[in-house]
């Protein structure tokens, strides 16, 4: 295994320990600042080898089929955690959560038939803006998340995040529209349907 697919397997394995630890103060006596620390921490590596592995890949000629398959995959499996844990804590908005995991797994189905058919999916501006939508709204919730655990949270904390989650899912949705409007213009699927 390469080691930028090794990157991305520690991101996937992170995945369930960042949610294991969110909520690992229902079930044993953890002191705030020690819980705080290892949630950043964990957080920290996810995205430090998010950032990695596709830098690795490229310089390193390190681009395989796994790779382009698993680093999408880790991204929405690491993304929709993060989004589930927020959602169950009262830091997500529910429309927005839903709106959110429509898009992913609808787009990660039309990524499947288009890898299939041979043609990969181009960016968007509105897939650019949801990416940092997203990190935004997984580095607030884990903020307020934070700050309510130490007792220093904020009303206005919660707003951000309500603001943050909302404009998040209207980026989704707008991203996941021209992907499907691009699809149809072009019928790179019409011969599927025959």
């Amino acid at each position: 295994m390469t080691t930028a697919n090794k990157l991305t397997v520690t991101r996937l394995c992170l995945v369930p320990v960042f949610f294991i630890w969110y909520f690992i103060d229902r079930l044993v006596a953890v002191p705030p600042v020690l819980y705080a620390v290892v949630l950043v921490l964990i957080y920290g590596v996810g995205e430090l080898t998010d950032l990695l592995d596709g830098k690795v890949a490229r310089k390193y000629g390190q681009v395989t089929d796994l790779g382009k398959v698993m680093d999408p995959f880790s991204d929405v499996m690491s993304h929709l955690t993060y989004f589930t844990c927020f959602l169950v804590s009262g830091l997500m908005p529910v429309a927005a959560f839903i709106v959110i995991v429509w898009r992913e797994f609808s787009q990660s189905f039309l990524r499947m038939l288009l890898m299939g058919k041979g043609k990969p999916m181009a960016a968007n501006i509105f897939g650019k803006a949801k990416t940092c939508l997203y990190a935004a709204v997984s580095i607030c919730g884990i903020a307020v998340h934070v700050c309510r655990m130490l007792g220093q949270a904020k009303a206005w904390m919660f707003t951000t995040m309500t603001v943050l989650g909302a404009l998040a899912a209207v980026a989704s949705a707008l991203s996941f529209y021209i992907y499907i409007y691009r699809v149809v213009k072009v019928g790179t699927l019409r011969d599927m349907t025959r």
